[in-house]
Protein backbone atom coordinates (compact mmCIF):
# COMPACT_ATOMS: atom_id res chain seq x y z
CA UNK A 1 0.00 0.00 0.00
CA UNK A 2 1.46 3.34 -1.07
CA UNK A 3 0.86 6.07 1.52
CA UNK A 4 0.33 9.38 -0.26
CA UNK A 5 -0.12 12.83 1.26
CA UNK A 6 -1.28 15.81 -0.83
CA UNK A 7 -0.53 19.28 0.50
CA UNK A 8 -1.60 22.78 -0.41
CA UNK A 9 -2.11 25.96 1.62
CA UNK A 10 -5.64 25.74 2.99
CA UNK A 11 -6.72 22.17 2.12
CA UNK A 12 -9.82 23.56 0.43
CA UNK A 13 -9.23 23.22 -3.32
CA UNK A 14 -6.18 21.48 -4.78
CA UNK A 15 -5.14 18.87 -2.22
CA UNK A 16 -8.72 17.75 -1.39
CA UNK A 17 -9.37 17.41 -5.12
CA UNK A 18 -6.32 15.15 -5.40
CA UNK A 19 -7.48 13.12 -2.39
CA UNK A 20 -10.98 12.79 -3.86
CA UNK A 21 -9.87 11.57 -7.27
CA UNK A 22 -7.23 9.12 -6.00
CA UNK A 23 -8.88 7.78 -2.83
CA UNK A 24 -10.29 4.71 -4.57
CA UNK A 25 -7.13 3.64 -6.41
CA UNK A 26 -6.19 0.09 -5.43
CA UNK A 27 -2.97 -0.01 -3.46
CA UNK A 28 -3.03 3.71 -2.59
CA UNK A 29 -3.83 5.09 0.87
CA UNK A 30 -4.43 8.82 0.39
CA UNK A 31 -4.71 11.84 2.68
CA UNK A 32 -4.66 15.60 2.21
CA UNK A 33 -3.87 18.53 4.45
CA UNK A 34 -2.98 22.20 4.43
CA UNK A 35 0.16 23.96 5.57
CA UNK A 36 -1.46 27.21 6.74
CA UNK A 37 -2.85 27.60 10.25
CA UNK A 38 -6.40 28.19 8.97
CA UNK A 39 -6.46 25.03 6.83
CA UNK A 40 -9.57 22.83 6.73
CA UNK A 41 -7.34 19.93 7.80
CA UNK A 42 -4.03 21.18 9.18
CA UNK A 43 -0.99 19.00 8.58
CA UNK A 44 0.41 17.14 11.57
CA UNK A 45 3.74 15.51 12.28
CA UNK A 46 1.87 12.19 12.22
CA UNK A 47 0.77 12.88 8.62
CA UNK A 48 4.35 13.55 7.58
CA UNK A 49 5.72 10.45 9.33
CA UNK A 50 2.91 8.30 7.90
CA UNK A 51 3.49 9.29 4.28
CA UNK A 52 5.83 7.64 1.81
CA UNK A 53 5.06 10.18 -0.92
CA UNK A 54 4.30 13.83 -0.23
CA UNK A 55 2.98 15.88 -3.12
CA UNK A 56 3.08 19.66 -2.68
CA UNK A 57 1.33 21.95 -5.11
CA UNK A 58 3.91 24.77 -5.16
CA UNK A 59 7.58 25.22 -4.33
CA UNK A 60 6.68 27.45 -1.37
CA UNK A 61 4.80 24.49 0.13
CA UNK A 62 7.95 22.39 -0.17
CA UNK A 63 9.93 25.06 1.65
CA UNK A 64 7.32 25.46 4.39
CA UNK A 65 7.03 21.69 4.85
CA UNK A 66 10.79 21.34 5.29
CA UNK A 67 10.96 24.30 7.69
CA UNK A 68 8.09 23.17 9.91
CA UNK A 69 8.59 19.39 9.85
CA UNK A 70 12.32 18.93 9.21
CA UNK A 71 12.74 16.44 12.07
CA UNK A 72 9.84 14.31 10.80
CA UNK A 73 11.05 14.00 7.22
CA UNK A 74 13.07 10.84 6.76
CA UNK A 75 12.79 8.80 3.56
CA UNK A 76 9.62 10.34 2.16
CA UNK A 77 9.70 11.31 -1.48
CA UNK A 78 8.64 14.96 -1.72
CA UNK A 79 7.42 16.00 -5.14
CA UNK A 80 6.45 19.52 -6.21
CA UNK A 81 3.68 19.45 -8.82
CA UNK A 82 3.92 23.10 -9.81
CA UNK A 83 0.16 23.65 -9.71
CA UNK A 84 -0.78 27.27 -8.92
CA UNK A 85 -3.81 28.24 -6.83
CA UNK A 86 -5.96 28.94 -9.91
CA UNK A 87 -8.53 26.16 -9.60
CA UNK A 88 -11.78 25.45 -7.81
CA UNK A 89 -12.46 22.20 -5.95
CA UNK A 90 -12.94 19.38 -8.50
CA UNK A 91 -12.17 21.73 -11.42
CA UNK A 92 -12.03 19.66 -14.61
CA UNK A 93 -8.69 21.14 -15.68
CA UNK A 94 -7.19 20.48 -12.22
CA UNK A 95 -8.38 16.87 -12.36
CA UNK A 96 -6.80 16.48 -15.80
CA UNK A 97 -3.48 17.91 -14.57
CA UNK A 98 -3.45 15.65 -11.50
CA UNK A 99 -4.34 12.56 -13.55
CA UNK A 100 -1.51 13.38 -15.97
CA UNK A 101 1.14 14.01 -13.30
CA UNK A 102 0.58 11.82 -10.24
CA UNK A 103 0.71 8.31 -11.78
CA UNK A 104 4.07 9.11 -13.39
CA UNK A 105 5.65 9.35 -9.93
CA UNK A 106 4.01 6.24 -8.49
CA UNK A 107 4.05 3.63 -11.25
Amino acid sequence: MKKILFLCSQNKLRSPTAEAIFCDVDGWDVRSAGLNSGAQVYISSEDVEWAEYIFVMEQRHNKKLKQQFREHIKDQKIICLGIPDNYKFMDERLIEILNNKIPNYLN
